[in-house]
């Protein structure tokens, strides 16, 4: 089983690895080749998106045997490309047509979501108590995306730096159990649950 995922550049850095760890003993003996395309800030949209999607998947040499989009629906553009998670899934698999291995996954409202159920370890890192914005972690917004809330305790803390995403998030990440924003989250279970049962493995429930 191969397997593509379009992200954003700094969210493969930071998260794919984990990804895989958290997989590996889940999926033993099924476990999925995880080829990664970066893209250096918004992943593909509209036709752009179903060109890269069909040549994934029918290259005539090592075609994708599914490729999984992910996005975050905060892009920072100036204008918003979408309005919600369901919103983007929606217009991804529009823009991509009626293509049964294709799997559009969102964060919402971005990757930093995914981040905040592990607060303590966000004020270890940061050096300050500051506390975690309230609300379920994929619901926070508050006119300020996640990223923003790490940012802030960050460069308010005693470790004298801002959250960078590329090191950060794999600190935060590293020595935590995925689990714990899985049960959380359901986005991101949506997203491992869909790499899991096209690897014939157990979804999560």
């Amino acid at each position: 089983m191969k397997i593509t995922m379009l992200v954003e550049g700094k969210t493969e850095k930071a998260f794919i690895p984990v990804i895989r760890k958290y997989l590996e003993p889940r999926l033993a003996g099924k476990m999925p080749k995880i080829d990664v395309m970066p893209y250096d800030g918004l992943i593909p949209t509209e036709d752009r998106l179903r060109r890269v999607v069909l040549n994934l998947l029918y290259k005539k040499v090592k075609p994708s045997d599914c490729v999984i989009a992910l996005t975050d629906v905060y892009t920072g553009t100036l204008l918003p490309v979408f309005k919600d998670a369901q919103d983007a899934k929606n217009k991804m698999k529009l823009w991509v047509g009626d293509e049964p291995d294709f799997y559009p996954h969102v964060a919402q409202y971005d990757f930093e979501a995914w981040l905040l159920p592990y607060w303590g370890t966000i004020q270890k890192l940061a050096g300050h108590n500051k506390a975690a914005p309230s609300g379920k972690p994929e619901t926070v917004n508050h006119n300020k995306p996640p990223s923003y809330h790490l940012k802030s305790i960050f460069e308010t803390g005693n470790c004298r730096d801002s959250y960078v995403k590329t090191r950060d998030a794999r600190r935060i990440l590293e020595n935590n159990d995925l689990s714990v924003a899985i049960a959380q989250c359901s986005e991101l279970k949506s997203l491992i649950n869909t790499i899991i049962t096209v690897s014939e493995g157990e979804p999560l429930e």
